[in-house]
């Protein structure tokens, strides 16, 4: 068995126990509950689960989905969760390697699933997902300059951090201030609220990680999901309010990625490139 694998299967052991935070994370945030005490317990029985019914996956199967005293199911999506928050570790290992970066990335690709599924479920987004994502977005710009490619100063050993650090707070006001904005111009046009200050937030952190340029074009990709599923729900329900986090944090993967490209292309293709 060689090094690479043997990093990946550590690492997905990892993501998968990281996921089994984010699931307590996801149940009780919305409920405004603290997510360490009291610890994990059945929600039927209210019994502590023991640590060794706390295995991701392989106490899930044990016990076949349900608890130890009182046989109350699990829901399916803590299996759901842990196993794609261990897929999302593995592939950011195999994208970024051990390269440090990996840490802010993972732990922003940790706020969006918690954000994607409170969003989906209860239609918000907690703040302490998003603003104090936003804060964590700050100090890791400040400590790795090398997320928004700021090159050290030879003589000015501080240039660096203060430079990424401005970027991500402008990162921040710019993805905050564009949605508030245009949620500002959806009030006027539809005489209601359209866009929830949960997203505003949620925007603004994606902004303190990535950048204000990637951040625009989180702005400009995220409708494209979300007026696909609004137009599927209107016709579905009648009703044409959505969650709209998911999408931001689809458009923000997809410029994590491929943002540089895609911008380069828009650009080239204006002839400013």
């Amino acid at each position: 068995m060689n090094e690479m694998l043997l990093i990946s299967i550590f690492v997905f052991v990892m993501g998968s126990a990281i996921g089994s935070f984010l699931n307590v994370c996801i149940v009780r945030m919305p409920h405004e509950k603290s997510v360490i005490n009291p610890p994990s317990h059945c929600v039927g029985c209210h019994k502590p689960i023991a640590w060794y019914d706390n295995i991701p996956f392989v106490s899930y199967f044990l016990l076949g989905g349900k608890c130890r005293y009182c046989k109350a199911k699990f829901s399916f999506r803590y299996l759901f969760i842990e196993f794609l928050t261990a897929i999302v570790f593995v592939l950011f290992f195999q994208y970024y390697g051990l390269n440090i970066l990996i840490i802010p990335y993972l732990f922003m690709m940790g706020c969006f699933i918690v954000a994607t599924f409170v969003d989906f479920e209860h239609r918000i987004i907690p703040d302490e997902v998003s603003v104090g994502g936003m804060y964590f977005g700050f100090l890791f710009s400040a400590l790795l300059p090398q997320m928004h490619s700021v090159a050290a100063h030879p003589d000015i050993f501080w240039y660096a951090h203060v430079n990424s650090l401005a970027i991500s707070i402008i990162g921040a006001l710019v993805g905050g201030g564009s949605l508030y904005f245009m949620g500002l111009l959806g009030d006027l046009l539809f005489k209601k609220e359209s866009m929830g200050g949960g997203d505003v937030k949620l925007l603004a952190m994606v902004g303190a990680f990535l950048g204000w340029e990637i951040t625009i074009l989180t702005f400009f990709i995220a409708p494209l999901f979300g007026s696909v599923i609004g137009i599927i729900e209107k016709l579905r329900t009648g009703d044409t309010t959505i969650a709209y986090g998911p999408y931001l944090v689809a458009g923000a993967i997809i410029g994590l990625f491929w943002g540089d490209i895609i911008i380069d292309w828009v650009l080239s293709g204006y002839g400013l490139y």
